[in-house]
């Protein structure tokens, strides 16, 4: 539950967002007429200390631009995002100097997200000089020692290298060394091994897991790969169009999915039994709608197999706690 006590939110959990919503102003005509893409809109969660979550989706569903929000590198339109009891939703940049020390980012593309003019040490070195470490020695200290956290060993034989010298596992190394050499409570990885080979991605998985359980990190794991996530995460968010249409631990989704769209995500993981290569699998047809126009009622209506007219392409659908702690936002569930 939250509370507010002289000005400041009293909460249990280290971040709760409450219907956030994010909307991008497109000008269109020859007057301008104002229309909005509805890149978040109203999603809701809470992550606990230590605990790692996964938001999966399509590409184009709003997974990454959720994620920026929350780390308030885009101005949220909408809704509350509370960290460690403190309301950062409207802060400005100045005041948002303390939750860059507490937040990091492991971006989808390594070598895009690191500076290629820069060394190892400086890269590591320039977030430690931006918050106020000032001794050299200390901040050799800390590069040091994130470099060997995350596995990039003997230091000294990548302390003075430049992003092109290293292969895309090593890259994603030092973007996870860079996110959490502030020694932050919250780090969110959006889509860190979708560039990374096959043989790699399980390795960087198993990194961001033991930091987490080594530091009680917090970690929002950004995905489209619905295979990964039961390897990683405790709790499973599934987006769709901008909304979270379902929720829950992730053992209860994996056998249990409820909103047709999470079951279609399910048949597409490929099936390593080379037996039911000819079996037939129930994918919708389409793509995700135009968030400048989305259609009425439940987003996912046009591709669903399930649609009821009048019902689903007509009203939006709540959503609805089918089970303890497992919530989903479809008409099947909540007819009224």
């Amino acid at each position: 539950m939250l509370a507010l006590r002289e000005g400041i939110v009293v909460n249990a959990s280290l971040l709760n967002v409450e219907g956030l919503r994010k909307y991008f102003e497109v000008r269109r005509g020859f007057f301008g007429k104002r229309e909005y893409i509805r890149a978040v809109d109203g999603v809701s969660l809470t992550l606990n200390k230590g605990e790692a979550i996964s938001i999966v989706g399509e590409s184009g569903c709003g997974k990454t631009t959720l994620g920026k929000t929350i780390l308030r590198l885009y101005e949220p339109t909408d809704g509350r995002i509370i960290f460690a009891s403190k309301n950062v939703t409207h802060l400005s940049w100045k005041e948002l100097k303390w939750y860059r020390r507490e937040t990091g980012l492991v971006q989808q593309d390594p070598f895009g997200a690191l500076p290629s003019f820069m060394t190892v040490k400086r890269i590591l070195e320039e977030p430690l000089i931006i918050h106020g470490v000032k001794d050299r020695r200390e901040r050799d200290k800390r590069v040091y020692k994130a470099l060997e956290q995350v596995k990039l060993t003997p230091v000294e034989d990548f302390i003075g290298k430049y992003p092109h010298m290293l292969s895309g596992g090593q890259q994603q190394r030092l973007v996870i060394a860079r996110a959490i050499i502030l020694e932050p409570k919250l780090i969110i990885a959006d889509e860190p091994v979708s560039m990374l080979d096959a043989s790699v991605r399980i390795e960087i998985l198993k990194l961001l897991q033991k930091l987490q359980k080594d530091y009680e990190l917090g970690i929002i794991y950004i995905t489209h790969d619905l295979s990964t996530t039961r390897y990683f995460s405790e709790k499973i968010c599934i987006m769709y169009a901008g909304h979270m249409v379902e929720s829950a631990e992730t053992r209860r989704i994996l056998a249990n999915p409820l909103h047709p769209y999470t079951r279609a995500l399910l048949n597409v993981i490929p099936d390593p039994d080379p037996s039911n290569r000819f079996i037939i699998k129930n994918v919708p047809a389409g793509e995700p709608p135009n968030l400048l126009n989305p259609p009425t009622g439940c987003r996912f209506n046009p591709r669903c197999e399930s649609m009821m007219k009048g019902i689903c392409n007509v009203k939006e659908p709540p959503i609805i706690e089918v089970n303890r702690n497992h919530y989903v936002k479809c008409w099947l569930y909540g007819r009224t």
